[in-house]
């Protein structure tokens, strides 16, 4: 093998190598940055780890929002039909937020099974639902009853 030969392939070995480190690296950033969507009944079924972040989906259980005196903190559940999630809100609700609407809040399930939203986000219009939120409740056969 030629000099010239030899440092051609060592040079396509460290850029090959170089290109594998970066690609590596990105891909285990973009992973842990992704939100996967999940609906009451997806979280029953498969057990959560605490403090893992992803968006809780469902409907705003009629008579379950409760607003605690200081203003800022809110305890609501999240329903889907055939499961509920208590959610544990710190901060200012959307303007549409209201019982029996579509909601997607995001955050992570704490020990006890509560979920800590960090920001929660209400359907824009009447005629509105979140495609991940109206397919969840599609799979659970529960039917919207609007207003």
């Amino acid at each position: 093998m030629t000099p010239t030969r030899k440092r051609r392939l060592i040079a396509i070995g460290l850029i090959l190598t170089g290109v594998g480190v970066a690609s590596t690296i990105a891909f285990y950033s973009l992973q842990q940055n992704l939100l996967y969507f999940q609906s009451p009944s997806e979280i029953a079924e498969v057990a959560m780890p605490p403090g893992r972040q992803f968006r809780l989906g469902g409907l705003v259980k009629p008579g379950s929002v409760d607003r605690a005196k200081d203003g800022l903190s809110t305890h609501f559940i999240v329903t889907d039909g055939p499961a509920e999630i208590v959610v544990q809100y710190v901060g200012t609700l959307p303007d549409l937020f209201r019982e029996g609407q579509g909601v997607i809040a995001r955050g992570a399930l704490n020990e006890e099974g509560m979920f800590m939203a960090t920001e929660v986000l209400a359907k824009h219009d009447e005629n509105y639902m979140p495609p991940e939120v109206a397919d969840a409740l599609e799979k659970t056969g529960y039917t919207v009853k609007n207003e």
